[in-house]
């Protein structure tokens, strides 16, 4: 059973930082693509960053320079380090890996605010 746990989300003050992790069990994690997802209200869900197997990046123009994301193949958990934030970047954060289907993570939220 593929199972993918998030957190580190919360309310931050614009300029601050967070950090997401999903731990992920049930697929080979080291074989995985995988990616951060975001869906702010009304608003469509959109890729933030996405990582490959083999540790290439892409980034979604609106955090490049400002986040990024790493996996940690021996933890089989992927992160998003999450810099200068401003309320733009408030939303429900997903994780999504990519194995026999996409999996899904439930979502953990992220508030910018003052």
């Amino acid at each position: 059973q593929v199972q993918l746990v998030e957190s580190g989300g919360g309310l931050v003050q614009p300029g601050g930082s967070l950090r997401l992790s999903c731990a992920v069990s049930g697929i080979t994690f080291s074989l995985s693509n995988m990616g951060w997802y975001r869906q702010a209200p009304g608003k469509q869900r959109e890729l933030v960053a996405f990582i490959t197997s083999s540790g290439g990046t892409n980034y979604a123009q609106s955090v490049k320079d400002r986040f990024t994301i790493s996996r940690d193949n021996v933890k089989n958990t992927m992160y998003l380090q999450m810099n200068s934030l401003n309320p733009e970047d408030t939303a429900v954060y997903y994780c999504k890996v990519d194995w026999s289907r996409p999996y899904w993570g439930q979502g953990t939220q992220v508030t910018v605010s003052s």
